[in-house]
């Protein structure tokens, strides 16, 4: 009979060996429990706020009082860059302000650098409030698919008395509309137990807009493009596709005086019908697959409540 007693250093080796075995038995649970989402989608259609709304009712660590702060810069800058795009196109589609007086208000207010903006203050806050009362800037806002205006313009400059306040702190709401443009790649981690969500996204409501990124560009028709690129990649031939048609609420405000035929000219529904709209949108971008891949559709509006 043979007795083979182990070195301190064989006994050290087997144990770490043990130890990465578990480690990597440890991990694979892990990721099976793991769902990987990739958000894509064309610039203004709403993927920095639906993972802002994830982040909301997912992460509990998320939208404490100091990172409600932390926006208000960026609100007060969609201000002032909402203002500043909307007396750009009054000069574009030449429209005249109700009051001669206001030429310099909107003088001034084009003076300021939106990037450098950090507070909300006299004079430049009268000449905002005055402008938007003013009746052809009204007018400017309401042809505002003719040029590029972003969705919160309106809902900021509506609640500007709440949001003038020297005590002001960015709600909910505020937050979801604020626009910054994503660069690079961001990665947030969800736990939705027993899955943990590591996070296609296409804006129903911009078949009448151009793209920030090229003026002469419909979004609708990027944002199928980017969908046929998609579906047709080789590497998510077997992935699941989430089909998030966004913007909702704009959609069916909108199409009561903007008519889809006049875009679409293959569009044979009712005017003003919302539902039929959103229905031919969905249709026209999921038959787009001709892969026959399963394709999950989803009616959203990331600003709502």
């Amino acid at each position: 009979m043979t007795c083979c007693l182990k070195s301190e250093e064989e006994k050290e080796i087997i144990r770490i060996h043990r130890q990465i075995e578990q480690t990597i038995k440890d991990e694979k649970k892990k990721l099976a429990r793991e769902i990987k989402l990739l958000l894509l989608g064309t610039g203004e259609s709403g993927k920095s706020t639906f993972i802002k709304q994830m982040r909301i009712l997912h992460d509990k660590e998320y939208l404490k009082d100091n990172d409600k702060r932390a926006y208000i810069k960026l609100i007060l800058q969609n201000i002032f860059m909402a203002m500043q795009s909307m007396i750009k196109a009054m000069d574009m589609l030449e429209i005249s302000y109700d009051v001669r007086e206001h030429i310099e208000l909107a003088d001034m207010l084009m003076s300021v650098c939106c990037e450098s903006v950090t507070t909300l203050k006299d004079p430049y806050l009268s000449a905002i409030k005055s402008l938007w009362s003013d009746s052809g800037v009204q007018k400017c806002y309401q042809r505002r698919r003719e040029y590029q205006l972003i969705d919160s313009a309106k809902y900021y400059l509506n609640n500007l008395e709440r949001i003038q306040s020297p005590d002001y702190l960015p709600s909910v709401q505020d937050i979801l509309h604020s626009r910054s443009p994503t660069t690079g790649i961001l990665q947030y981690i969800f736990d939705l137990p027993p899955f943990t969500f590591r996070m296609v996204d296409v804006a129903v409501s911009e078949y009448d807009q151009t793209l920030f990124e090229s003026a002469y560009e419909s979004r609708m028709a990027e944002s199928k493009a980017l969908f046929k690129t998609i579906i047709d990649c080789q590497w998510f031939r077997k992935s699941s596709i989430i089909l998030f048609l966004n913007k909702i609420d704009l959609l069916e405000e909108k199409i009561a005086y903007s008519h889809l035929v006049n875009y679409f000219p293959e569009y044979c529904g009712p005017k003003g019908d919302a539902n039929a709209a959103r229905e031919f949108i969905r249709s026209s971008i999921v038959g787009l697959n001709t892969n026959q891949s399963k394709i999950y559709t989803h009616y959203t509006c990331a600003t709502g409540s």
